[in-house]
């Protein structure tokens, strides 16, 4: 296992990093990710600990606090110390049937923060995560509860999920006037057949420093094999019943059928490739895999092995590659003259 730093911190976490979304006895929408129960848990979690993944990642809306007291009570089971894995949760979606049961306000903060702590059965969060956008709560008064989060020890790192571009860098800006701590990393959805991320966000978390946590990294199972342009529902497949993340499906076609042929001269899934390139793009500092089962931990995990030649890489990034919008197209056609060619991935332009 390869680890990293955490954001702009000296904490070090897996590249690896082990999604619970599917620890759940399968209510509501969360019987189409998974019903994975409480020995399907430890076992999971054993097997990430063994691999060298310290990084696990839940949230309290997952199940409806199942994934985080499930989460606890492996780490309890298997007799884990707290010192050996870096934990990280979110808040943000709807708790309770109350109308301040939702939300980033200071209120659901120090409510919600209580309740994932006794879930979850420890002293305090490594990375305690903003998971929307609050369209109703001013941005500093969310930042203003994390860091008083971060001062009582409750909390030790703070993250975001899901944000605008503009929106971090207001928060960003307000933490540094105000001292408070600042958000380290984003996790986001992030795929080869899905780069979006690329356009605004990649060059405000390089810029700044911060850790990238990726999400539904073979686009929820899109990536992982089972589909192709020929078999476009797998019944075996949980994106079948639950369509989501959102993918420009004609161009995954694309990326698959380049995938493919480098999986087979590999002798390994098209998962791991997915899985591979991911981990060789320079904001990436961590890719949350699921699993439902050990032969899929197991198979994701060994992506880790896997380095991908040049030639290789410049077929995958050719057919996923995102078309310009502006200002992209704007900016190449204006910089020619003074950069050459301009990367609009890492601008030579310094930013400091």
């Amino acid at each position: 296992m390869k680890y990293r730093t955490l954001g702009n911190t000296g904490l070090l976490v897996s590249q690896l990093c082990l999604g619970t979304m599917t620890f759940s006895s399968g209510k509501g929408v969360y019987k189409h990710i998974g019903n994975v129960n409480q020995a399907g848990a430890d076992e999971l979690v054993k097997a990430s600990i063994e691999a060298g993944i310290n990084f696990f990642d839940t949230a309290d809306v997952y199940s409806a606090g199942e994934s985080e007291s499930m989460l606890g009570q492996s780490f309890k089971n298997l007799g884990i110390a707290r010192k050996d894995y870096v934990l990280a949760t979110k808040v943000y979606s709807r708790m309770g049937d109350g109308r301040n049961d939702v939300g980033a306000s200071r209120g659901h903060i120090m409510d919600a923060v209580d309740a994932s702590l006794r879930r979850l059965q420890t002293d305090h969060i490594d990375l305690y995560q903003i998971h929307a956008t609050d369209m109703l709560t001013p941005v500093d008064e969310t930042l203003r509860a994390l860091d008083d989060l971060v001062r009582q020890g409750k909390v030790r790192y703070v993250g975001v999920s899901n944000w605008q571009a503009w929106r971090i860098a207001l928060a960003l800006g307000i933490s540094s006037r105000h001292n408070y701590a600042r958000f380290e990393t984003l996790q986001a959805y992030y795929s080869i057949a899905g780069r979006d991320i690329e356009r605004e966000l990649g060059p405000l978390l390089e810029s700044q420093k911060m850790g990238l946590m990726v999400w539904s990294p073979l686009a929820g199972g899109l990536l992982s094999g089972k589909f192709s342009r020929e078999n476009r529902s797998p019944e075996d497949s949980r994106r079948t019943e639950f369509d989501f993340p959102i993918v420009d499906k004609e161009r995954a076609w694309d990326v698959i059928d380049v995938i493919r042929p480098i999986a087979e001269a590999r002798c390994c899934s098209p998962a791991r490739i997915a899985l591979a390139w991911l981990l060789s793009r320079p904001i990436v500092t961590t890719v949350i895999i699921g699993a439902k089962r050990l032969s899929q931990l197991e198979d994701n995990i060994a992506a880790i092995d896997i380095s991908l030649r040049d030639d290789e890489l410049k077929l995958l990034d050719a057919v996923s590659q995102l078309p310009l919008e502006y200002p992209g197209w704007m900016l190449e056609t204006q910089g020619a003259d003074r950069l050459g060619p301009v990367d609009l991935w890492k601008s030579k332009v310094s930013t400091g």
